[in-house]
């Protein structure tokens, strides 16, 4: 076992006596060591829970013959962090995950991991130090929140957001958004839309490192306790046979996962995070890969914020496996890829079926033939942007508009809030990029708001910084090189002219190229402000958006 290499022997009796000062005994200490990532906090409605679910971890791994050892990974609130300056830390926590698990696990040499997140940065983050770890593991997240009720409908996060700026147009009274506030978050759990929360622990069940239900089983079902005991006698099985997160993570899972993806119409957020998490791997994935696969897969769910329906409407519906179930048909989906269930994804489907049309639709009923994520290029993003496009609106799927160039969120904010932006406009915001944020802060405040004053049927959003998964409209996010490299988009200026083409996958700054060049040679870096501490050493670290924002090798 890998943790005799801390407990066995003559020479690790000082050891031995440090497990026993808290309270290990020798038949523990006999049993394999099972580490246990617990995110659990008190600023996250999504972990405030966790320490439960933990403690039906570590249940599961003594029934099967372990001994778990817990240790704790920190969670930033993507939702509180919003709109401030707290937002620039989001993306960069990831890595501080990523590096911070590592250094515990070689450490304190596990004989497997159980990793308990359940969202945004902290899955991928934990999905990153598994790929790199490569000792046996198993996720489990905490589970997703229900949707609120106020007047006989479902509300979320969203409705709140976008509240804001119903409020702002005169829409919303401010008594009727208190309202909103005090039901559409009713409990613990990963907020209920299809955000990048839930995005990812979906994603994390494709890829084959969660167990069948991980990414839609609700937070306060006691399905979701029975699921953690069972994550924890599972570790046990998988280090018995020794199966590794790489031997599951192949590149055939990760074009199963972005499959699912594209059903689903899944966070744009997840073109950072899983080349990231397939980069630990040894995998890298282009872009134009989500392209290709989203060629092949029709988007079947329109959970919010592109339609109505919430996660535990997904769950009740068959969830991810059932959703691979009726994709398998198209032949997207590798049933041979192994799992952390120690069966293959195919075996895993036997059973898997479709238990309500409406929330997860046949083949010959797909909301688009193809994916819910595009992948565009063009003059203004030669890199790659990304679009959720199945929260885009029909007359907005191809469309011009006139630049409205904005150098930070703040500014964009204080303009779309205070009846600066009408329609036809597009609305830029540069220099949010990886680097230049620097942390690629989210844009779920400003694609709100046009959203809750009625404008995202004629109002385009661009940006090389990123979007909530909880953004729906033509808000175009990722544009690669980001203005802080110089790229086209630090080349906008007020009242150009951009088309934008989802279904050909372009993006287009109508000047010509000459003027371009000349603008270029013109171009000066926005003056940053000094940074010091993290974000200091994330800037000078992180590459671009087109790569993950992963750091530079």
């Amino acid at each position: 076992m890998r943790s005799d290499i801390m407990k066995k022997g003559l020479e690790r009796a000082p050891h031995r006596s440090l497990f026993k000062a808290m309270g290990y005994t020798d038949e523990e200490l006999e049993r394999p060591v099972i580490g246990v990532v617990n995110a659990a906090n008190e600023i996250i409605p999504g972990h405030i829970h966790l320490d439960r679910i933990v403690e039906d971890v570590k249940a599961g791994i003594r029934m099967a013959g372990g001994t778990p050892v817990e240790f704790p990974a920190i969670g930033i609130c993507d939702g509180i962090a919003m709109g401030h300056l707290g937002m620039k830390y989001s993306l960069a926590s990831r890595e501080l995950i990523a590096d911070s698990t590592e250094a515990m696990v070689m450490a304190h040499p596990f004989d497997g991991l159980v990793l308990v997140p359940n969202c945004d940065k902290i899955i991928p983050g934990m999905l990153m130090a598994a790929l790199r770890l490569n000792i046996p593991s198993i996720f489990i997240s905490g589970g997703p929140m229900m949707a609120g009720r106020l007047d006989g409908k479902s509300v979320d996060l969203i409705s709140v957001f976008e509240g804001v700026g119903a409020v702002k147009a005169g829409k919303m009274s401010e008594e009727e958004l208190n309202a909103l506030e005090d039901c559409a978050c009713p409990g613990c759990g990963s907020c209920s839309g299809m955000f990048t929360a839930n995005s990812m622990n979906c994603v994390t069940e494709a890829l084959g490192l969660g167990l069948p239900g991980n990414g839609t089983i609700p937070a306060v079902l006691a399905a979701r306790r029975r699921l953690a005991k069972e994550a924890g006698m599972k570790i046990m099985e998988l280090v018995a046979r020794d199966i590794r997160p790489r031997d599951i993570a192949t590149l055939s899972a990760f074009k199963n996962a972005l499959a699912v993806d594209m059903a689903l119409g899944c966070s744009t957020n997840t073109v950072l995070h899983i080349p990231a998490i397939a980069h630990e791997a040894g995998i890298t994935l282009d872009l134009d890969l989500f392209n290709s696969v989203s060629a092949q897969t029709p988007n079947l769910c329109h959970l919010s914020p592109a339609g109505p329906h919430h996660i535990e409407e997904l769950d009740a519906a068959g969830g991810i496996q059932a959703v691979m179930k009726v994709i398998s048909e198209r032949g997207v989906i590798d049933e041979a890829a192994l799992t952390v269930t120690g069966k293959t994804v195919g075996e895993n489907l036997a059973k898997a079926r479709v238990l309500n049309e409406e929330v997860i639709r046949p083949l010959n009923r797909a909301y688009r033939p193809e994916g819910g994520i595009a992948i565009l290029r063009g003059n203004l993003a030669p890199d790659g942007a990304v679009v959720k496009q199945s929260g885009v609106l029909p007359e907005m799927m191809a469309n011009e508009g006139t630049a409205r160039v904005f150098d930070s969120e703040d500014e964009a904010i204080a303009a779309i809030l205070g009846g600066r932006i009408v329609a036809g406009d597009v609305v830029v915001i540069r220099y949010e990029g990886p680097k230049g944020g620097p942390g690629m802060r989210e844009m779920l405040s400003p694609t709100s708001a046009i959203a809750g004053m009625g404008l995202d049927s004629s109002v385009a959003l661009l940006t090389d910084g990123r979007f909530s998964g909880g953004t729906r409209g033509a808000a175009i996010g990722h544009i690669s090189p980001e203005a802080a490299e110089g790229g086209p988009i630090a080349l906008i200026r007020e009242g150009d002219r951009i088309a934008i083409n989802i279904p050909e996958k372009t993006l287009t700054l109508n000047v010509g190229d000459e003027e371009l060049e000349r603008r270029r040679r013109e171009w000066q870096p926005k003056p940053q402000p000094a940074l010091g501490g993290y974000l200091a050493r994330y800037a000078r670290l992180v590459t671009s958006a087109s790569t993950g924002a992963i750091f530079k090798d």
